[in-house]
């Protein structure tokens, strides 16, 4: 979010945002699932697809509404496209809009972290003619190019915000769940590191794709990027119970599983500020009963 953080618990679902005034503005709101609607669609190595679209869509109706604080002013004039836009879709401009941005990036996300590093690794393809080889080096370029991606984006000023709020979001959810208060003090203490984190679900994708990779056989270029793209819903969706698995297990094996995305996420969650923990205690607190599920569980 955009000065802020957001916190779902089942169907509900809460942003709050530190508004340019100083104040903690918050929003409950609800989001059914389609896996709810359609219970065929939740079974497993299934329901890992529909559940990443679910993310998707809940994230950016908060992140909009989470930017509608930061706006220019009001009387900042529009350009004619956009009241060309406005004029044409009226109230349905945002979300399609919504969409549009969803669209654009999710196939941005495929042509840097999915073809570029085959692309990249077919240029060693005449040195190297082993298909083993090329496969192992296509999965260490692409897990490259994520780690360089994250730090490249690191280094933007909103970007450190944002990982300080993704870092207190953690910290919150950590707190309550070692069993202490949801204060400052508390949340301070406790680790900005998670096991069901979004970084730690994308780290699993890149392993996840590296092994099916090793089973692509196609010598046609055109093929292999076909193989790829029909393949994405079965990694999303091997991927999901891998880090549903991972966070719900203590087993010492789950968790040397777990250790690459948690690495990683010391890149994406930095250290908040107490302005941030506040942000991020009430967001918890409008949509869980933290106090009662201590009760219950520990």
């Amino acid at each position: 979010m955009i000065e802020g953080i957001m916190m779902q618990n089942g169907e509900n679902y809460a942003v709050a945002v530190r508004k340019p005034d100083g104040e903690i503005e918050v929003k409950k709101d609800t989001y059914r699932s389609v896996t709810k609607k359609y219970p065929f669609l939740g079974i497993p190595f299934i329901r890992g697809v529909f559940k990443f679209a679910d993310s998707m869509i809940v994230g950016m109706r908060a992140l909009t509404w989470s930017c509608s604080f930061f706006e220019d002013d009001e009387d900042a004039k529009e350009s004619r496209f956009e009241q060309w836009l406005d004029k044409v879709f009226g109230e349905k401009l945002e979300g399609i809009l919504m969409t549009v941005v969803m669209i654009f990036s999710f196939i941005m996300a495929i042509g840097i972290f999915m073809l570029l590093p085959m692309f990249i690794s077919n240029i060693c393809k005449k040195v190297i003619p082993s298909h083993t080889v090329m496969a192992i080096l296509e999965g260490f370029i692409r897990i490259a190019i994520f780690v360089i991606y994250i730090k490249m984006v690191s280094r933007m000023e909103d970007i450190k915000r944002t990982f300080m709020y993704h870092g207190s979001e953690h910290k919150c959810i950590n707190c309550i769940e070692q069993g202490m208060d949801l204060t400052v003090e508390n949340v301070r203490k406790s680790s900005r590191q998670h096991k069901r984190c979004g970084t730690s679900f994308l780290f699993f994708v890149m392993i996840v794709s590296i092994i099916f990779c090793f089973f692509i056989t196609a010598q046609s270029q055109i093929a292999r990027v076909l193989i790829r793209l029909a393949l994405l819903p079965v990694i999303a969706g091997v991927s999901y119970e891998i880090i549903k698995l991972a966070g719900n297990s203590e087993n010492p094996f789950v968790n040397l599983l777990s250790r690459p995305g948690m690495w990683v996420q010391n890149m994406t969650t930095k250290e908040p500020d107490d302005d941030m923990i506040e942000v991020g205690i009430r967001a918890v607190e409008a949509v869980f009963d933290w106090k009662n599920w201590q009760k219950e569980n520990l």
